[in-house]
């Protein structure tokens, strides 16, 4: 691990834990493009069933097939980021996943939940970008455990 300034280092783990938020907020927006933009131009990206995605058209396409009417929410907690130097950081997030579906009537308390909420976990690794941006270079994600099964 590369001695950085400690203020330095700081700005790093902020800038990669904004990232790994935005992408979180834009999956669950379905904001395909945007999600997308957080990954360098070579991502590899590891779904939860192994499934290997590499580069911005192929996540782009994968999440571009998710059904429409489906609505997440992924939870973030205990992000860990490991500085490693100035051009590289690794994270680890647990991840509680929760979906439903838009076709649901919106009640005063939101839609039903449906199927298990999922524990999971976000292995990544993060470069800066050429604007500066940290982006992600490699997402294994995985699903841990299933919490319990909910309406529907």
């Amino acid at each position: 691990m590369t001695t950085l300034d400690p203020t330095v280092r700081w700005q790093i783990d902020a800038a990669c834990r904004d990232t790994l938020a935005r992408a979180a907020r834009l999956t669950d927006l379905q904001d395909h493009e945007g999600f997308v933009a957080l990954f360098a131009d070579d991502a590899e990206l590891v779904r939860p069933g192994g499934a290997v995605l590499r580069g911005h058209a192929a996540i782009l396409a994968a999440y571009r097939e998710r059904p429409a009417q489906r609505l997440t929410r992924h939870l973030l907690a205990g992000t860990v980021v490991d500085v490693l130097g100035p051009d590289e950081a690794t994270a680890f997030t647990t991840v509680l996943l929760f979906s439903g579906d838009l076709k649901d009537a919106l009640a005063p308390q939101g839609r039903p939940a449906r199927g298990p909420a999922i524990v999971g976990s976000f292995d990544d690794v993060l470069r800066p970008g050429t604007d500066g941006r940290w982006r992600i270079t490699r997402r294994r994600a995985s699903f841990d455990l299933q919490v319990a099964t909910l309406a529907g």
